[in-house]
């Protein structure tokens, strides 16, 4: 299952755009809006849009970290950081799903125990995105997988090569933000579907 994750700084041509070829093209279960500079009403306003291309292409649409954005449009899937999921906790029941980033086992334990209905772990592999920290690897995706019930989507690095190895340690899916904005064609993210058997 391919979930995308945006940066429209790192786009190369028009975003929205991009996002309606990659909801067409590419298959995602999800895309996620990260965007994570921008402010509450420019983030809502790009959210309407999304949203709506994501209900023409039957692609569930992500809110990240924007609680009260997702309120007020009454979105009904959040992704948050695991400080924020803690301090919302009382509301994560509003949500249909909400997810959770997680870098060990410990956090995917307590995710879960505070409700979250999935799990990004990374980053797996070296990644340009932060090419000033290591990168967690293979066993890091194992442990996490190991220690929830929940889908965990693997995030850092991902190619259409190294999705087997990601699902063979237990991930239910990959995450995709730098291909996904840069590749020539999105739909040759579609492979990902393909080749993990999603």
């Amino acid at each position: 299952m391919l979930i995308i994750v945006t940066d429209r700084k790192l786009c190369r041509d028009h975003f929205l755009d991009r996002i309606r070829q990659l909801a067409r093209e590419a298959g995602p279960r999800a895309i996620l809006l990260r965007e994570k500079d921008m402010e509450d009403r420019e983030y809502a306003l790009l959210a309407r849009q999304i949203n709506s291309i994501c209900l023409q292409y039957k692609v569930d649409f992500i809110v990240n970290h924007k609680v009260e954005v997702a309120l007020s449009l009454k979105l009904p899937y959040l992704h948050l950081s695991m400080p924020e999921l803690r301090q919302h906790r009382d509301r994560i029941s509003t949500f249909r799903c909400t997810g959770a980033s997680v870098h060990s086992a410990q956090e995917a334990l307590e995710a879960q125990s505070l409700g979250a209905g999935y799990l990004i772990a990374g980053h797996v592999f070296p990644t340009e995105c932060k090419k000033e920290l290591a990168p967690r690897g293979l066993d890091f995706l194992r442990e996490v997988c190991g220690a929830v019930h929940i889908p965990v989507y693997a995030i850092g690095g991902m190619t259409v090569e190294r999705s087997r190895a990601v699902l063979e340690a237990g991930a239910g899916g990959v995450c995709v933000m730098s291909e996904a904005m840069t590749c020539v064609q999105p739909s040759s993210l579609s492979a990902f579907n393909n080749i993990t058997g999603f």
